[in-house]
């Protein structure tokens, strides 16, 4: 085995974020409000099903024990369910995750879970159905909360639902939230709205910190739980009465960025050292043969060496997050 995927300040990367489709048929307010639209004119080029393996497979054999799917919607590639088996087929990946809008889970879900998906996540903004087609700009909510089942029947033990926090618009619904995780092993995932350079007045008149939702936690006798070294950022708290988690993903947080353990390659074969980074390093010229994994390893390690300490939020610095769609955010 090669050695451990680390960067300067000693950080280890057991979690690979594979951006397999820049498309999405959502128009969520928040990350591509007038829908999807091609940058290019020609039929965009994501990766192939070999060169996923391929990727997928340097980062297990250099430590990366976890690997979620994402797009834009990764569901939407007619492959997709040949994805997640090339990416379960590789040694040493023992969690594969995806992150969904959940408009095909209820038809495709079984197949994906047959296929090696372990864990799933559902982008769901709001359960007033007029408030969730207002945020998504898509009347799926029946479809979604349908999926939502459907996972927990093909044998999901848990479903990670995420929901953008919105002043005005979702932020008033913990009541509702809390109600419909009671007796159902949902983990609820706050995320905490994001500055993108394109869109500052969304988010100056719609961010809300989730520090008011851990507060109002600590004082009903929620719990913080303790990390494993794959999981992702949300700080994650239980309660003995509820079946369901709550989860909250703080960016603007101090030291959000020091027990940073994932990388993300966008669905063009570009390693992103963080999602608010300014460049990707293109990988894609060595994922064509299998004979060129040293060379790939060896160019992620170099990459890894310019991983910055943090991102540079709270600065106005927000990298390349005008097209989170591109690389997975």
């Amino acid at each position: 085995m090669a050695k451990q995927f680390e960067d300067t300040y000693h950080r280890k990367f057991y979690y690979l974020r594979l951006s397999v489709t820049d498309v999405c048929n959502f128009k969520c307010t928040y990350c591509l409000p007038d829908g999807y639209h091609p940058t290019e004119k020609k039929k965009p080029s994501f990766l192939t099903l070999e060169e996923i393996q391929r990727v997928t497979g340097a980062f297990a054999e250099c430590g990366t024990t976890k690997v979620r799917i994402t797009g834009g919607e990764p569901s939407l590639r007619r492959d997709f369910t040949d994805i997640i088996r090339t990416v379960a087929d590789q040694p040493g990946i023992t969690k594969v995750a995806t992150t969904t809008n959940g408009y095909r889970m209820a038809k495709h879900v079984k197949d994906w879970r047959d296929a090696g998906l372990t864990h799933i996540n559902v982008s769901v903004d709001s359960l007033d159905p007029k408030m969730f087609y207002q945020i998504t700009g898509e009347n799926m909510f029946n479809q979604v909360m349908d999926g939502i089942d459907a996972a927990f029947d093909a044998g999901f033990e848990q479903v990670k639902v995420n929901t953008v926090l919105l002043k005005d618009l979702n932020s008033q619904q913990l009541p509702q939230f809390l109600a419909w995780i009671k007796d159902r092993p949902i983990q609820l995932r706050f995320i905490e709205l994001m500055q993108t350079g394109e869109m500052d007045e969304l988010f100056n008149n719609h961010h809300v910190s989730g520090v008011s939702i851990r507060n109002y936690l600590i004082a009903n006798g929620w719990l913080l739980k303790i990390k494993s070294n794959n999981d992702g950022p949300a700080q994650v708290f239980c309660h003995p009465d509820y079946q369901g988690e709550i989860g909250l993903i703080m960016p603007y947080e101090k030291d959000f960025c020091k027990s940073c353990n994932r990388l993300r390659v966008s669905a063009k074969g570009k390693l992103h050292l963080c999602l608010f980074g300014d460049h990707g390093v293109d990988l894609r010229d060595l994922l064509q043969q299998d004979d060129q994994r040293d060379a790939l390893i060896a160019r992620i390690q170099g990459g890894l060496q310019e991983k910055a300490v943090s991102h540079f939020l709270d600065q106005g610095n927000t990298g390349m997050t005008p097209n989170l769609a591109s690389i997975g955010g």
